[in-house]
């Protein structure tokens, strides 16, 4: 519709929630800005942009950690009269502090089981990779706090590279680890964790906790070579805190395969209920190989899964579990049912 040359611009109708704010320069061309669209467009992608957000949360912890050492280590003189105890304890108590107040109010964790781990000789604690290994913060701290036992752990040799790292693989016992060294620290009574899937079971594993070991046998050779139990873990809704992204899978193993980085893409930082189930130990015995202490470590890394972990694991089923956990079904129950049906 025109006023003389001029043009209107569009009416709204009578009643409708949608304004328009006309620009003054473009007033007589009947441009504007749709208000509530943007706003609406705003609060649809807020949630997305907030779970790619979330995991850099750890990271960010990971420098507080890194800043809470070089202080320590800028003080110790001073801190070491406060604490009266090793150069270290007093800042990986604090450290061990932060996670463990993170974990209880974030995911409301919990230990089931810690009495498997022993309070005075060395064990290997192997565990599931989740897409960011959450859970065995939480429990390296609180392993630490209550069992005043400093958990050594294997990590990919990419985190080395990073900056800020290397004070906390130092005082925190992380280590890159080859077959010698990693028996060697068992051999002088500690506890050390290593998840054999490592990289490719944390960026390629999904909601269905499928292990992805394929024939690594390092962690075995260990234990073998110490003399030491085996204690499996595993943290029921791990892969519903943080999930690595599932469209493309073949472009990411190739990238993978190439470069062997972790470059999938990683969303969540849900506040979902995690729980660690330590399993029983796995006793040495001199009849052992490594290809059978391997199978029997996967079973019972395997059965913690199935006796704990609802499959698939479902984001909203492990927010409720935060009020309420029902419990899984024994597989009799499962059985009687399908017979049922």
């Amino acid at each position: 519709m025109n006023a003389g040359n001029r043009k209107i611009p569009p009416l709204l109708v009578l009643g409708s929630p949608v304004s328009k704010l006309y620009t003054e320069e473009n007033k007589d061309q009947g441009h504007y800005i749709d208000i509530d669209f943007t706003l609406w467009l705003t609060w649809l992608l807020a949630p997305l942009l907030l779970t790619f957000f979330l995991p850099f949360v750890i990271f960010l912890m990971f420098y507080m950690n890194a800043v809470i050492l070089y202080i320590y280590k800028l003080h110790r003189d001073r801190l070491r009269h406060a604490y009266e105890t090793h150069i270290w304890d007093g800042a990986i108590k604090t450290i061990a502090a932060l996670w463990d107040a993170h974990g209880w109010l974030w995911h409301g964790y919990e230990i089931s089981g810690l009495e498997n781990i022993p309070d005075n000789s060395p064990a290997l604690i192997v565990y599931y990779h989740g897409a960011i290994p959450i859970d065995i913060y939480y429990f390296i701290a609180k392993s630490y706090l209550f069992k005043n036992r400093l958990i050594h752990t294997v990590a990919d040799r990419f985190l080395f590279k990073i900056p800020g790292f290397k004070i906390v693989s130092e005082v925190l016992k992380v280590i890159p680890g080859t077959v010698q060294t990693c028996s060697n620290i068992l051999k002088e009574n500690n506890l050390l964790a290593i998840s054999p899937g490592g990289v490719y079971e944390a960026q390629f594993g999904d909601s269905y906790y499928r292990l992805m070991w394929k024939k690594r046998l390092g962690f075995a050779k260990v234990a073998l070579d110490a003399k030491v139990p085996v204690i499996p873990i595993f943290t029921q809704n791990l892969r519903e805190a943080f999930r690595s992204v599932s469209f493309a899978h073949w472009v990411w193993l190739k990238l993978y395969s190439i470069t062997r980085l972790p470059i999938v893409p990683i969303y969540g930082g849900f506040p979902v209920k995690l729980k660690t189930h330590v399993g029983e130990p796995i006793p040495y015995t001199a009849d052992l190989t490594p290809e059978l202490l391997q199978i029997k470590v996967m079973h019972a890394l395997e059965a913690l899964i199935m006796k704990h972990q609802r499959l698939p694991g479902s984001i909203l089923r492990a927010l409720l579990e935060r009020l309420y956990v029902v419990p899984k079904p024994s597989e009799e129950d499962e059985d009687e049912n399908e017979k049922e049906k």
